[in-house]
């Protein structure tokens, strides 16, 4: 995207242009050293950010590097602006930060997509089998709720709907809110439907439900390690299918 530049008024060789400012580097360690006073508990959770102009003194960085500093660490859920309040920390849970996972598996296509997979066949696994020692009667009776609606439909986007509840009910009874707020992001809406379609397409209806019905017989035994088989069965399923539709 560079421009042209003017052409030299002169036939003296041209000056060599200058390096680019290294603003981002700049900008970098601005994050960094908000994040140390956020780690170091300098600021809290909830807590206001002093004024940029002031947080730009302190830590002798010019104002348009800590403007972008604070803007990027809003993007990430790091930071918050409140109107005519200023900028506070925010409670920083695990599913605000990890929400860019979410977009990753959103916009990632073949190889990728099987690399989320392997990543969730392993999570998803182990908070099953967490779930299967931790989960309460109330949450048991919720897994149990969807387990029923998605046998009682043929619709993709209720089947769909259902399954997105079932598992992460299983994942917050895991009792681990960030690796419930990694499976989120990695079971967003939209990488499922995108998978679920194709793969429902080859008849798969009866076979997954077979499958979120082992899940559910493993929870309901309190046996982690069946938990465990059944989730890494059910997704590692799904992997493979996904694997041959990429394949050359």
């Amino acid at each position: 995207m560079d421009e042209s530049l003017p052409e030299a008024a002169t036939t003296a060789p041209a000056a060599a242009p200058a390096p680019a400012p290294q603003k981002g580097t700049v900008t970098q360690r601005a994050i960094d050293r908000i994040k140390a006073m956020i780690g170091e508990g300098r600021l809290e959770p909830g807590a206001r950010l002093p004024t940029e102009r002031d947080l730009a003194s302190q830590l002798g960085i010019s104002r348009s590097s800590m403007r972008e500093a604070i803007r990027a660490l809003t993007v990430l859920g790091v930071l918050e602006a409140r109107h005519g309040s200023g900028i506070y920390v925010t409670q920083l849970e695990a599913g605000d930060l990890l929400e860019t996972f979410g977009v990753v598996a959103d916009l990632s296509r073949g190889p990728r997509l099987v690399e989320l997979l392997e990543v969730r066949r392993i999570l998803e696994s182990t908070a099953t089998a967490l779930a299967a020692a931790r989960i309460s009667a109330n949450q048991l009776a919720e897994v149990e709720k969807h387990l029923t609606a998605m046998n009682a439909t043929d619709d993709p986007e209720e089947i769909l709907s259902h399954d997105l509840a079932f598992h992460r009910v299983i994942a917050g009874a895991a009792g681990n809110e960030t690796m419930a707020a990694i499976l989120d992001g990695l079971s967003s809406r939209t990488f499922r439907a995108r998978v679920w379609r194709g793969y429902q397409e080859e008849g798969a209806f009866e076979r997954t439900r077979r499958e979120h019905a082992a899940i559910h017989r493993a929870l309901v035994a309190h046996d982690p390690e069946a938990a465990r088989a059944a989730a890494a069965a059910h997704v590692g399923e799904v992997e493979e299918w996904l694997r041959t539709q990429i394949q050359p």
